[in-house]
């Protein structure tokens, strides 16, 4: 069993920052690659940022120089910070993780989202 748990949404201001966290639970698990996914009111889901297991970080257009994602395999941990936020921003987003488990795999997982709303 593995669940994948975000944090670190909420409400911010236009120009602001918030930085996403989200973790991995279940023994013998190892995050392979990871990325996050947002989904806004009335529009369908789609990448934000991804780290390849080689390391590779890929961002959409509207992410570049604004968000950055990292991953901390020790904590079993992927966290996204979010600057320059602008009411576009405004969405659910999701953690989606590849990960060993049992040494196999690697395996599929999403989180339940956290809500990121940019309003003044």
């Amino acid at each position: 069993q593995v669940d994948v748990v975000e944090s670190g949404g909420g409400l911010v201001q236009p120009g602001g920052s918030l930085r996403l966290s989200c973790a991995a639970s279940g023994r013998s698990v190892s995050l392979d690659a990871a990325g996050w996914y947002r989904q806004a009111p009335g529009k369908q889901r789609e990448l934000v940022a991804e780290l390849t297991a080689s390391g590779w970080a890929n961002y959409a257009d509207s992410a570049k120089e604004r968000f950055t994602i990292s991953v901390d395999k020790s904590k079993k941990s992927v966290y996204l910070n979010l600057n320059s936020l602008m009411p576009d921003d405004t969405a659910v987003y999701y953690c989606h993780i590849e990960a060993y488990v049992d040494y196999s795999g690697p395996y599929e997982y999403w989180g339940q989202g956290t809500r990121v709303t940019v309003s003044s």
